[in-house]
């Protein structure tokens, strides 16, 4: 069982905005990230689920580099939006 949000979709290089929502009871938390495409993937994690590939939990993550240098690793789930932001 896998999210196949991203993986593979967008190519190294191309230039992104990332907005995550966290849902809570009263509020929604909204988080936006811009920065370059380093690496996407599907990951596992630690967490143990059955019947998963290698009974595991395997999430999608984009690695991205900010223009302060820094590397940004996100894990997607269905209230991330990702928009490809032209040069």
């Amino acid at each position: 069982l896998t999210m196949a949000i991203l993986t593979s979709v967008y190519p190294s290089g191309t230039r992104v905005r990332v907005t995550q929502q966290t849902p809570l009871r009263a509020e929604t938390w909204t988080n936006e990230v811009e920065g370059v495409i380093q690496r996407s993937r599907q990951a596992k994690t630690g967490s143990w689920f059955a019947h998963a590939k290698d009974d595991q939990l395997w999430l999608d993550r984009l690695e991205i580099r900010l223009d302060d240098g820094e590397i940004a690793v996100l894990n997607l789930d269905q209230y991330s939006v990702v928009e490809v932001i032209q040069p």
